[in-house]
């Protein structure tokens, strides 16, 4: 297989190069076909490798960035007078074909706005949307938008479905991706007036398995492949279901500690939980896609540590390999000649 390179935002994020630079070594170390081009400050990014001993690497290159984005920067200010930033540079990059995608921890806002000035938008596809799986009892479900959109209309979500579907198909093997509408209930008189104008375009696409209204608490059933709502709607579940992890964790981390008893049960039951732990942990689950550009495009957490960005450079690396932008544009393409047809 042919070298893979991907541009990393090295200045995003809340921890910015302390996280990205070990976790792009890390990356390097797991796959030697994979090629790094780290973008910022060069002397920042400089010391940071001679710090980890990796000055020689062959297989990371370093790009000049001298503005950053900050974390709460607006998007207009962002887009307007950080055209040197190291998030602008590392999408350039993806944008002249000199990396295959970019990853990037840095404002979300942002982001989006950048990576859709510069790489443009797929035909029939209005506006990008943040995809990313999450766990269920036997399998990931992959939900959209998650808080690219606050407001959308039917033909938004419509849009949502058609990528949603066409990655997972691309991504995970799945040939015909089973699509879920979120709702406050699988009644047809229930929810918006959005939501039920979705509901319809959705149920007349034979190209699509759209299999109905799906609460909240099927989300985690496995029900759907792909579920799809609002970007506002979307953050809320997302964020509510991280706090809830960690509330739980929390919680058995007091009762088991409660007595010398309970440690003495965690001792014994440990390779349990240390499996339990590591098949519900936030951080291999990072790297969330942004569907509806005209290249890859990765958007880790603002806070993740080094296994978490880890695990976005490895998202992103799968796109790749999958080729899944020059699929998802072929086969949205085709999708939406057959429901205007």
């Amino acid at each position: 297989m042919a070298e893979i390179c991907i541009a990393l935002d090295a200045m995003g994020g809340d921890n910015g190069p302390a996280v990205i630079v070990p976790a792009a070594l890390k990356a390097l170390a797991y796959d030697t076909n994979l090629k790094i081009i780290l973008v910022g400050p060069r002397d920042v990014l400089q010391a940071m490798l001679q710090q980890h001993s990796a000055m020689d690497n062959p297989r990371i290159v370093l790009q000049e960035a001298s503005q950053v984005v900050g974390m709460d920067e607006a998007p207009a200010v962002a887009m307007r007078t950080k055209r040197d930033s190291s998030m602008r540079v590392a999408i350039n990059l993806v944008k002249e074909k000199k990396a295959h995608a970019c990853v990037s921890a840095g404002n979300t806002g942002a982001l989006m706005a950048i990576a859709r000035f510069v790489l443009k938008m797929l035909p029939h596809i209005d506006r990008p949307a943040i995809i990313s799986c999450l766990p269920t009892l036997d399998k990931k479900v992959y939900v959209l938008d998650l808080g690219a959109n606050v407001d959308c209309t039917a033909n938004h979500l419509l849009q949502f479905a058609v990528m949603g579907a066409t990655l997972v198909k691309n991504l995970e093997g799945i040939s015909n991706p089973k699509v879920g509408l979120l709702n406050i209930g699988s009644e047809a008189i229930k929810g918006s007036e959005v939501i039920k104008q979705a509901a319809v375009l959705l149920g007349n696409k034979t190209n699509l398995n759209y299999i109905g209204f799906i609460e909240g608490d099927d989300i985690y059933k496995g029900l759907a492949d792909v579920v799809v709502c609002d970007g506002f709607v979307g953050n809320v579940a997302l964020k509510t279901s991280e706090g809830l992890a960690r509330m739980i964790f929390s919680y058995a981390k007091q009762e088991f500690t409660a007595s010398w008893y309970r440690k003495f049960i965690v001792l014994l039951a440990a390779p349990i939980l240390k499996k339990l732990i590591k098949r519900f942990d936030p951080s291999q689950y990072n790297g969330a896609s942004l569907l509806g550009l005209n290249g890859i495009v990765i958007k880790s957490h603002g806070n993740a540590g080094i296994e978490a960005f880890f695990s976005a450079i490895c998202a992103a690396q799968k796109e790749v390999e999958k080729n899944v932008s020059a699929l998802l544009q072929e086969q949205v393409v085709a999708c939406f000649k057959e429901i205007t047809s």
